[in-house]
């Protein structure tokens, strides 16, 4: 028998797997997803992982009374240590961030990431928030793991609308697969259990690259057991609701 589980569960599970112990691993805001990973991943294969995050703490100690945004002072009280957004910026640009979660709105399979703009720059049908600490994170940060709770043709395109950001991509994470940035394009690196490849083919507007077809391995027992522990509130389905 199958055990239970969303595709919020997967997608927590995909990136949390991607994260090494020892590693110093940033979230910023609308982030439930990878921060919820980043929890799983220090009761899991990482328990020597640094976490860190917009509001400045540094492994907050429990996410039972995390913030709404996931960026609030919840994460810092009861954290190990204070670490504010500058000093990330600046560890970045060092060379000594290992891992960003950032997000975005459109991606095209050169690697391009659009948070700017939908429609002509000028005159624009949406204004979106824009690149904030992308600019400096995307080139610096050791991996980049990108991740949207939505993946349609108007999600992955041709050709995006405006780049606010390329290059230096590791992993896209999306409900339907996971994308990895390689020899200057993303390839489909694996299709999720609740998935198919047909269906990711026909909700991606440009053409799928890939040497072989995988499967996402799905959540285990052992993970969503721990999920529960560690999300009881299951903030980590936030951003499914909220793209409703």
């Amino acid at each position: 028998m199958r055990t239970s589980y969303s595709v919020s569960d997967i997608m927590t599970c995909a990136l949390a797997r991607m994260l090494k112990d020892g590693e110093t691993v940033f979230h910023g805001v609308s982030s439930h997803l990878p921060m919820v990973a980043i929890q799983l991943a220090k009761h899991m294969q990482a328990p020597n992982l640094v976490h860190l995050n917009i509001p400045g703490g540094v492994n907050p100690s429990s996410l039972k009374k995390a913030s709404y945004s996931s960026a609030g002072a919840d994460l810092v009280t009861g954290a190990e240590a204070y670490f504010p957004l500058d000093e990330v910026f600046d560890l970045s640009m060092r060379g000594k961030l290992d891992v960003a979660f950032l997000g975005g709105v459109q991606f095209d399979v050169h690697g391009n990431v659009n948070a700017s703009v939908i429609g002509d720059y000028r005159q624009p049908k949406v204004r979106l928030p824009g690149g904030a600490g992308s600019a400096v994170l995307i080139p610096t940060a050791k991996k980049i793991i990108l991740w949207r709770t939505k993946h349609d043709k108007r999600t992955f395109v041709e050709r995006v609308d405006f780049v606010t950001t390329r290059g230096n991509l590791w992993k896209i994470v999306t409900p339907l697969c996971i994308f990895e940035f390689r020899h200057g394009k993303l390839h489909l690196d694996s299709i999720h259990p609740t998935s198919s490849l047909e269906e990711v083919r026909a909700n991606t507007g440009f053409e799928l690259l890939y040497d072989e077809i995988k499967y996402t391995p799905p959540p285990s027992k052992r993970e969503l057991d721990v999920l529960k522990k560690i999300d009881p509130y299951e903030y980590r389905a936030l951003e499914f609701q909220l793209n409703r």
